[in-house]
């Protein structure tokens, strides 16, 4: 692991049991390691989850934007970076890097975090935050932002009621496990043809234990796809996955 404060840096294996069937890093372990580099990133500021507990207040992960170009192989290194690149109020800008072994730029990615407050389940203003302010960087993003997704009115629906290994230490859905249900609308022979390149997701609407929502998939463009998790009245999550073949 490194550091400079404004920029932290770790590397990464990928071993065998992490891969999916076509031997290669899963979007979902992107995801996780999102999640990893940026708390490990907090903590080196000292503002990780053991401290905001105290306040009964933790990060929450808003919207995630992930370009591809290739992922990496098993057996491969691989490495992030993360920088902030801005904030206000209510919102902080994360973004990052992927390298492979080789030290080539492999992908970008775009996050949007939060901070709530666990009793009221509201959001806390981040806006008076020194350690913030003090450390963004000037480094900018390698992938464009996320685009403004709608709700999912056309092409099939099916339910699904989320379990216990569903949920995370906040006691509602784990941000992996959203992603997890979305991909497994598409059959391995999809995958086996094609990969995401790039992935646009937003969390809406807090899911728990219990609950029975609606996956609503919309492959009219099976290179574009759009998808949403909802109830009766709300989206709790949108996403959008672009495809491209494999070569």
């Amino acid at each position: 692991m490194t550091s400079n404060i404004k920029e932290f840096t770790k590397t990464y294996f990928l071993t065998a049991d992490e891969c999916n069937p076509e031997q290669e890093m899963p979007l979902t372990l992107v995801m996780s390691r999102v999640i990893d580099i940026a708390t490990l990133h907090a903590n080196a500021w000292g503002v990780g989850y053991a401290k905001l507990i105290e306040e009964n207040q933790g990060w929450v992960l808003s919207r995630v934007t992930i370009e591809m170009d290739r992922y990496p192989q098993v057996n491969e290194e691989y490495s992030f970076t993360t920088w902030i690149e801005d904030y206000n109020r209510h919102f902080s800008q994360r973004n990052m890097e992927i390298r492979d072994k080789d030290g080539a730029v492999i992908g970008g990615v775009r996050t949007i975090w939060m901070v709530i407050n666990y009793a009221t389940r509201e959001s806390v203003d981040i806006s008076k935050l020194a350690y913030i302010r003090d450390n963004i960087s000037a480094r900018k993003c390698p992938i464009t932002p996320q685009s403004r997704m709608r709700p999912v009115t056309e092409g099939r629906s099916v339910p699904y009621t989320f379990q216990y290994t569903d949920c995370d230490v906040n006691r509602h859905v784990n941000t992996v496990r959203y992603l997890e249900l979305l991909m497994n609308q598409f059959p391995l022979e999809k995958w086996d043809k094609e990969q995401v390149h790039r992935l646009e997701i937003a969390f809406m609407h807090e899911t728990r234990f219990g609950d029975t929502l609606t996956v609503h998939v919309d492959d009219s463009d099976p290179l574009d796809c759009k998808l949403s998790i909802d109830d009766a009245t709300v989206s709790h999550c949108r996403a959008r996955f672009v495809f491209t073949p494999r070569g």
